[in-house]
């Protein structure tokens, strides 16, 4: 491969599938050549979207049609049924988080990709979040320290209908909103404390949506046909999905394995839509006020005597409303590219992607039993060594 004219497969063209913008804008050096959906209408937008790419819904013809890499964005329970495959062929891959909805499937796909050599990325986009990335600027200057804890509150204003009215709402689809959800969110604490979970509890019920009477299978709408923010308050939502059995409340606590200390509390029903991620260091905090462009990010670092104190730095968050995710989708698929080409250490990474996915699990393993505390099982050395050099070219290992 080159660095010029990339010809990209998609698989999964729904919701996330805007990010073609990117592989196709002008100076990416890629382009989409082909489309991979089961579905009629994800088959139609990708045709009339992309008109030079060939559309298909077999994912064999996408294989064979000698893609250079692909990006993959089916719903989180086929992650693996779909990377593995394409890992098999050579094929780079990007996965878009979480890697998959259980620990041993996203093993899984970890392995296959140290025993094929073939290069996996995984598209925790949040990592290319101004806002996280400015405050882990700070973390990293010293300012604050010697990081301690870490509490993230998630107020999901849009849980209604986010993730309570298609698949989002069921176990078999995305195991938990701790995972599917709080991957993100996971995984930003353990890039902002330097450290992975190896221990975490959790509780959590479904508290609200449990009880609205209003259903209908929405499989033949999509996010877009049925998103108002009329819909208010949450027990006056209407035409909820058929089964709803994940929480919509949940609280995890993990112990990292630097000692840090972090908690994640995340509710669906809230009236504002916004994360706020706490840090505190032994010698200072940083908090943030919003997560997007223009909102701020407030440092303490003297001791004050009264409550609320002015900080003594304010960091406004940079980064653009346009581009998707304030400007985290443009630099996650430049990212890729780069790396589908010349490999080498990325931002996101496949070890990083699976502790995220580990400790959602476990989390949901906990507040569903006796919300006592889970271990999480550690990868072999031979996977972390791989994946952390950034996943070098090596003779691959027989099949």
């Amino acid at each position: 491969m080159t660095e010029t004219d990339l010809r990209i497969g998609i698989v999964g063209f729904g919701l996330r599938a805007g990010l073609w913008r990117y592989l196709e804008q002008p100076g990416a050096g890629s382009r989409v050549s082909i489309v991979c959906d089961l579905s009629e209408r994800g088959r139609a937008d990708a045709a009339a979207k992309l008109p030079a790419a060939q559309v298909t819904a077999e994912l064999t013809e996408l294989i064979d049609s000698g893609v250079d890499a692909a990006v993959v964005l089916v719903p989180d329970f086929a992650h693996a049924a779909v990377v593995i495959p394409l890992l098999e062929a050579g094929i780079p891959v990007f996965c878009e988080k979480p890697l998959d909805i259980s620990l041993p499937a996203a093993d899984a796909i970890l392995e296959t990709a140290y025993r094929t050599g073939t290069r996996l990325y995984v598209g925790h986009n949040m990592r290319h979040m101004p806002v996280v990335r400015q405050m882990r600027e700070v973390i990293e200057s010293g300012r604050i320290g010697e990081v301690k804890a870490i509490w993230c509150r998630h107020f999901v204003g849009n849980g209604g209908d986010y993730y309570f009215k298609d698949w989002h709402a069921e176990r078999a689809k995305v195991n938990s909103l701790l995972l599917q959800k709080g991957a993100h969110d996971i995984d930003v604490i353990h890039w902002l404390a330097g450290g992975f979970t190896r221990s975490v509890s959790a509780i959590g019920a479904l508290s609200v949506y449990g009880e609205v009477t209003s259903r209908r299978d929405n499989t033949d709408r999509r996010m877009g046909d049925w998103f108002s923010v009329n819909n208010w308050p949450p027990t006056a939502q209407t035409d909820l999905n058929p089964v709803i059995d994940v929480e919509d409340i949940s609280m995890m606590q993990m112990v990292l394995d630097n000692g840090v200390l972090a908690s994640y509390q995340q509710c669906m029903f809230t009236p504002d839509y916004w994360r706020n991620y706490t840090v505190i260091g032994t010698a200072g905090r940083i908090e943030n006020y919003g997560d997007g462009p223009g909102e701020q990010i407030k440092v303490w670092t003297s001791r004050h005597t009264h409550s609320l104190p002015e900080p003594d730095e304010v960091i406004e968050i940079a980064g653009d409303d346009d581009a998707g995710h304030g400007g985290a989708d443009p630099g996650l698929i430049a990212e890729f590219l780069r790396f589908a080409v010349s490999g080498g250490l990325t931002d996101t990474n496949p070890v990083a992607a699976r502790e995220a996915v580990a400790a959602g699990v476990l989390a949901a393993e906990s507040l569903r039993s006796d919300g006592g505390a889970r271990q999480v099982p550690a990868l072999p050395r031979e996977l972390l060594d791989y994946f952390n050099a950034g996943q070098p070219r090596r003779e691959v290992l027989a099949g």
